[in-house]
């Protein structure tokens, strides 16, 4: 019996998809009793009970290790018991910062005093409704997770986005950071990228701000009218180094459980990898736009121009008028206890039950998280209570589902990676992580996979209905030819690719949970949500009032969301053959190689690339054997899943990426200067770079052999 890819849609309501006569599914050998199943399931999940979620959820501000987040771990594991979930709240003690003084102050170069902040997050309560929660007390001051505590004093140098093209930049243009503070803007790469660089520069500190040109009013209203940031809104966030390692600061690749001797631990003295050495802010536009126009020195490079009414400047010219600042800031860094919440089905197959599908988002916030990341865990929970009544009807997953409720992942993924390190024998046979964050910011679906997941993901949502008409898929694929939604893209996009017509499904970088699944373990991954214009990220205004108003009065789109994930848990845990199709990664592969070859060419790096690419090949017709065998009538299902399963974390390699060995994904990793964005085949396209071409050509031997070994498991797909 051949097996089709999704020759249907599946139907919008319980009583329909009954109606209907069954498709075949890629996975099942027969999909009656599933499509049962997930009529079922999509008839459970509540949009009135995911507001009711997200209410609860978004009360107080909940910090991690916070009482308050503590009240959020106690909420989820009732939701998890109610549905009938093995439950438990797994403690990780962990080193964190939190800040006790926050002052910064500027002077111009006559002395006079030009902000005195940082300003309060506040929005005139009299105008367009204001908001009712931006004045509780509980509300910690705007700080960088991973900053150390500094008493500092400096020029000012401005350097656009911080990206390592700016530093370059302004070093061409005469301007030195070294004994500077510097000012950049948001956007562009990952905030402890910012900091990475410019420490590497010499800086001496950091401010970070939100210019109006990227999330503020030259985008549209600000809140309260609109959904974009007011000129005091602050974006928090960590500036731990993530494309290091994320995770613990002290315990890289070991658990930080609770009675961890000190002896396995990193001391917090001797921390040099992955946290900052100094220290880092973030500001308002409110707060940055007198320091930006006291700025003397040349004009910036016209890209650098931002939304604020008057010309940017780059300050630390040689005579030119200087800014100063003082950054005084007194950080309590110190081990805290944080809350996993762990909820369990077990699998009845006596062959794959320890081969685990896990799925997961983060609960912590940096204030009320109502968007990030609460939207996520509100679609989480009816997720499960749809995987409940399931149970209550007697369905019984073949593989063990395990949920994951993360803590601390906005401190540096710290809640997800303990517990991967914690697990790691059993993650070896995970057979898929699901991972979401900002569950709803809008109406906007969209995704990102390991491209033996990517058509899975479209598969699943084609069985889900938009609160748009249609499908998902539909909605989706209409926002993506609008211009809308389209996120997680590699650094080099792959020509293949482009041409398709099918819904673009973006690259794993970091950012997120899925992080320690994909890039340090090798479980093949996929990450949802739904977007919109958010302009409130990580600040006090992340909230219930924010949320009702602009992302998802009705919740309509957190029930869509429920019912995606969902399907995608059920339909691994199911399915007879594991679901990846692995011909899309192989097209991935030998583009990226392509690329990488053209990149080294015109750098004129001498680098041979024979190796891979005879790789690539390989790889290419085991993939296309594999996926006959299975659309065919494979024989020994068992060995057929582990071969497929082993091509993932075949892609491993041991050693881990140069200079960030914690990474092992020969393919995908956050890239060393831009921490949230995908580089692809990184130890190769890192050296190229840079240029080093001996550590190119190393590289792409050893990323030939990881490709080899995962065709040789590909090979045994028969």
């Amino acid at each position: 019996m051949t097996l089709k890819r999704f020759a249907c849609l599946l139907p919008f309501t319980a009583s329909a998809l009954l109606a209907q006569q069954p498709q075949q599914v890629f996975g099942y050998r027969d999909f009656t009793q599933q499509a049962k199943w997930d009529a079922a399931f999509l008839a459970v999940p509540d949009a009135k009970l995911a507001g009711q979620h997200l209410k609860t959820l978004t009360a107080e501000p909940h910090w991690a290790s916070s009482p308050e987040d503590y009240k959020t771990a106690q909420y989820v594991a009732e939701k998890f018991k109610a549905a009938g979930l093995d439950t438990k709240i797994v403690p990780y003690s962990v080193l964190m910062n939190k800040p006790i003084s926050i002052a910064i102050e500027a002077h111009d170069a006559n002395g006079k005093l030009l902000m005195s902040g940082p300003s309060p997050e506040h929005v005139d309560p009299t105008k367009d409704g204001g908001d009712p929660f931006q004045d509780d007390p509980r509300v910690t001051p705007a700080f960088n997770g991973s900053s150390p505590s500094g008493d500092i004093t400096g020029e000012v140098v401005f350097a656009n986005f911080g990206t390592l093209a700016d530093f370059k930049k302004l070093a061409a243009l005469g301007v030195s950071v070294k004994d500077k503070i510097v000012l950049v803007r948001y956007g562009g790469n990952f905030r402890g990228v910012k900091v990475y660089i410019a420490q590497q520069y010499g800086a001496k500190g950091v401010l970070i701000y939100s210019d109006p040109a990227d999330d503020g009013y030259v985008k549209g209203d600000m809140y309260p009218k609109g959904p974009y940031r007011p000129e005091s809104g602050v974006q928090r966030g960590s500036t731990q180094f993530l494309p290091i390692y994320p995770g613990d600061p002290e315990t890289p690749g070991i658990a930080s459980t609770p009675d961890l001797p000190d002896s396995k631990r990193i001391p917090a003295d001797k921390l040099q990898k992955n946290q900052p050495s100094i220290p880092a802010n973030p500001l308002s536009y409110k707060d940055a736009a007198p320091i930006l126009q006291a700025l003397g020195g040349p004009q910036t490079p016209r890209d650098w121009q931002g939304g604020l009414p008057f010309t940017y400047h780059l300050g630390g010219a040689p005579g030119a008028a200087a800014v100063t600042v003082h950054m005084h800031l007194e950080q309590e860094t110190k081990l805290r206890t944080i809350w996993d919440v762990i909820g369990t089905i077990p699998g009845t197959d006596p062959e794959q039950k320890d081969d685990w599908v896990v799925a997961g988002n983060h609960r912590d916030a940096w204030v009320y998280g109502a968007v990030d990341p609460n939207s996520g865990t509100a679609a989480m929970l009816e997720t499960v209570h749809g995987l409940g009544d399931l149970l209550k009807q007697g369905w019984k997953p073949k593989r063990t589902i395990v949920i994951g409720s993360w803590d601390a992942e906005e401190e540096g993924l710290i809640g997800s990676t303990e517990w991967v390190e914690d697990n790691a024998e059993h993650l070896k046979h995970a057979v898929a992580y699901f991972n979401t964050d900002v569950g709803v910011a809008g109406p906007d679906f969209n995704a990102s996979a390991v491209p033996s997941l990517k058509q899975f993901v479209r598969e699943v949502t084609q069985g889900v209905a938009s609160p748009q008409g249609g499908t998902v898929y539909d909605a989706w694929k209409k926002s993506q030819e609008d211009g809308h939604g389209r996120r997680g893209q590699s650094e080099f996009a792959n020509g293949a690719n482009n041409k398709s017509t099918e819904v673009h499904v973006g690259d794993l970088g970091s950012g997120s949970d899925f992080t320690p699944f994909i890039q340090h373990m090798g479980v093949p991954s996929t990450d949802i949500g739904s977007e919109g214009p958010y302009g409130v990220y990580h600040s006090v205004f992340d909230n219930y009032n924010w949320f009702t108003k602009f992302a998802d009065p009705t919740f309509v789109y957190e029930q869509q969301q429920a019912r995606v994930f969902g399907l995608e848990i059920l339909h691994m845990a199911d399915a007879d053959i594991l679901p990846y199709d692995y011909r899309p990664y192989s097209k991935e592969i030998a583009g990226y190689i392509v690329t990488a070859q053209q990149k080294a060419e015109a750098a004129k790096l001498g680098l041979d690339f024979a190796a891979a690419t005879k790789a690539a090949a390989r790889f290419s017709a085991a993939a296309q054997t594999a996926y006959r065998s299975q659309t065919g009538t494979p024989t020994d299902l068992a060995a057929l899943n582990r071969a497929l399963r082993d091509a993932e974390s075949a892609l491993l390699d041991p050693e881990g990426l140069p200079r960030r060995s914690w990474y092992k994904h020969v393919i995908y990793s956050p890239g060393e200067f831009t921490g949230y964005a995908a580089v692809v085949i990184p130890g190769v396209t890192e050296a190229i770079d840079e240029p080093d071409a001996a550590r190119a050509q190393a590289q792409i031997a050893r990323l030939a052999e990881a490709v080899n070994r995962s065709a040789d498991m590909l090979e045994l797909a028969k």
